[in-house]
């Protein structure tokens, strides 16, 4: 891992985004919450949440850092068939929190596939991506033509 003892604890901020396309048969069930495995939104926003906290046990060279909030939400875009999932995770210490933001993202995503696949194995998963990051040395990032709440 690299060293951040050095680093100074300030306010960090992480936000990242992914979306789960879904057949026309999904897209109803997890709308009408009738998915045979049960809630869906909230099943993945929970896996999301669960996810952040478990990053450094996951991904080999993450600091474990105590982190202040996180939120997941999940909302459907039915012009897409896409559920769209944004993870916005937040501490304050010395080393940023893409990596919980982005895991909890990728988790979310990967909790609708898990209780979706029954309905449909055409689901895909894209966009896992980092969209807006705060805080630290490097200060402030945003991806052009992100979609903040």
């Amino acid at each position: 891992m690299v060293d951040v003892g050095e680093k100074a604890a300030t306010l960090r901020r992480a936000t990242a985004e992914a979306a789960v396309s879904l057949s026309s048969e999904a897209f109803r069930a997890v709308r009408s919450n009738r998915v045979a495995k049960g809630d869906v939104l909230t099943v993945a926003k929970i896996a999301g949440i669960q996810a952040a906290k478990e990053t450094a046990r996951l991904i080999p060279l993450c600091h474990p850092i105590p982190l202040d909030a996180i939120r997941v939400d999940l909302a459907l875009a039915p012009s897409k068939r896409e559920v769209r999932i944004e993870a916005e995770v937040s501490t304050r210490g010395p080393t940023g929190v893409e990596m919980e933001a982005m895991t909890a993202a990728a988790v979310a995503a990967l909790t609708v596939y898990d209780m979706c696949k029954a309905l449909d194995r055409d689901i895909t998963i894209g966009a896992v991506r980092l969209v807006a990051k705060s805080g630290g040395r490097s200060g402030t990032w945003r991806r052009k033509g992100a979609r903040l709440r």
